[in-house]
């Protein structure tokens, strides 16, 4: 059975980004079941789990053949035996490869630089000065992205693939602004890919026990 790492909760700000829902969403493409390994935040530095995951974080994953962590690996690692997430071509699995890489390489870089302006510095003097050109050059990233977007609906070619997973996923991770909006044919992309009944059931999957620790939180606190 396939094994995926992923908190117990964490923080509104973070629910639904936990990089563990893009390796979700890739096997609920796939049509593989999978079990997920539910730590906490004590977890993270135990040398039981770090020999899994060398940096504490989610996820990790394993399935009988493999144990591996970091997000984009795990969702490549995927899709090279799925039908679903890779074309069986060359030029398509070379396409689908270079969007992935570009995902985390060319647009992630600048959507995480604001974010963490955003959602832990926001008070800090220095994001004052800092803010306006780290937000000026995401524009300009998400401007040529749109651009090699085009009026195709995926960004490998002319289906969904692995690709758009790790791409949607750095996109949503500005749902705290209004940018994504500002450039119609990425927002459409987004929703396109967040109306997909997999990413549908990877969310779902993640945002459970966050529920079930709230609630039992909310219980101890009425008791």
């Amino acid at each position: 059975m396939i094994k995926v790492t992923a908190f117990k909760w964490v923080p509104s700000f973070a629910q639904g980004s936990v990089r563990d829902i893009r390796v979700r969403w890739a096997l609920e493409e796939a049509g593989l079941g999978y079990d997920d390994q539910l730590i906490g935040f004590e977890d993270q530095a135990t040398p039981a789990y770090r020999a899994l995951q060398p940096f504490g974080q989610v996820p990790a994953y394993s399935d009988g053949k493999v144990e591996m962590f970091e997000s984009g690996a795990i969702v490549l690692w995927i899709a090279q035996n799925s039908d679903q997430l890779m074309p069986a071509d060359d030029a398509g699995r070379a396409m689908v490869t270079t969007w992935l890489f570009a995902a985390m390489n060319s647009v992630e870089p600048f959507v995480a630089e604001l974010a963490g302006i955003d959602l832990f510095n926001a008070d800090k003097d220095w994001t004052k000065a800092r803010r306006p050109e780290v937000e000026a050059m995401l524009r300009r990233r998400l401007g040529d992205l749109q651009t090699a977007l085009s009026d195709r609906q995926w960004f490998a070619g002319d289906r969904f693939s692995a690709a758009d997973i790790l791409m949607t996923h750095v996109l949503r991770d500005l749902r705290h602004t209004d940018i994504v909006s500002d450039f119609p044919a990425l927002a459409a992309y987004v929703a396109r890919a967040e109306a997909r009944p997999a990413f549908r059931r990877a969310l779902e999957g993640q945002m459970r026990p966050f529920r079930e620790a709230e609630a039992a939180r909310a219980e101890l606190a009425a008791s």
